[in-house]
């Protein structure tokens, strides 16, 4: 890895942040109720409000699958804080702006490779 690693304190403070998500996105994701299938009692729902019900189902069951994609990538994260490889480009193996860590502190790639990879 280059030399100009993230300061220690701050690679600490976005470790903390990264834990504190994961806490956040688990009890969310265990809280979740969007994949319990839709009433179907036509005598207290009707046909318009079933609609909307499913459609809300709908709503949070992408809401869910989003969660459940920024854990997966907090995770890997947090993996490499334990292998002391975090903050670094997996493309480019350059560091990561911090402004970008700040932000995003999971983000995998750092901002050139990111619109690299967007653009194509």
């Amino acid at each position: 890895m280059p030399s100009s690693s993230p300061g220690k304190d701050r690679l600490e403070r976005l470790r903390g942040l990264l834990e504190a998500e994961q806490a956040n996105l688990e009890a969310q994701l265990a809280d979740d109720d969007a994949s319990r299938p839709v009433e179907l009692d036509q005598q207290s729902v009707g046909r318009v409000s079933r609609v909307d019900a499913i459609q809300q189902q709908q709503m949070a069951l992408a809401g869910r699958q989003q969660a459940e994609r920024q854990l997966q990538l907090v995770r890997r994260a947090l993996a490499r804080c334990e292998r002391e490889e975090y903050g670094y480009c997996l493309q480019c193996g350059e560091p990561i702006a911090a402004a970008r860590l700040e932000a995003q502190p999971f983000v995998e790639l750092c901002l050139e490779c990111q619109s690299a990879v967007e653009s194509r």
